[in-house]
């Protein structure tokens, strides 16, 4: 998906990750929680989710809103959303991992993995793919 600056969603998640890089925490937990406030569409919806996720303060609030996230990126028909899948996935697979509920860490893991050849050959591909194939061989070790 390209990110439109002039989405009032969009321009809420930069002026809170904006925030994040000044360490003011609570200032882009407000922007977020007010993004998804305002989010009309699955897009905005799954893009505030996402930034949400990252400032809930247990697991299971992190999970849930990954959950959301996924669930509206899935409405979302458009090729291009199809390389937020294995980030999704992993964050989902980590948290079900937190929680020690070890089968659906493995199933979502298994989920980034097959989403993998999306992602850009970049930095933030690496980081994911990195991720995942971390997640899955943690996984073989616990349920073995």
């Amino acid at each position: 998906m390209i990110f439109d600056p002039e989405n009032n969603i969009v321009r809420l998640c930069a002026e809170g990750m904006a925030s994040e890089g000044l360490g003011q925490m609570e200032k882009a937990k407000s922007l977020f929680e007010q993004a998804w406030n305002e989010a009309e569409t699955d897009f905005e919806k799954f893009t505030a989710a996402h930034f949400v996720a990252r400032h809930q303060n247990d697991t299971k609030g992190k999970l849930q809103w990954d959950e959301t996230a996924l669930e509206n990126a899935l409405k979302i028909n458009h090729e291009r959303m199809k390389a937020s899948y294995p980030s999704l996935y992993l964050n989902i697979g980590k948290c079900h991992e937190d929680l020690e509920a070890f089968p659906q860490a493995e199933t979502h893991y298994k989920l980034a993995y097959d989403h993998l050849d999306f992602l850009p050959d970049d930095g933030y591909g690496q980081m994911i793919r990195s991720g995942v194939l971390a997640g899955i061989e943690r996984m073989n070790k616990t349920l073995q």
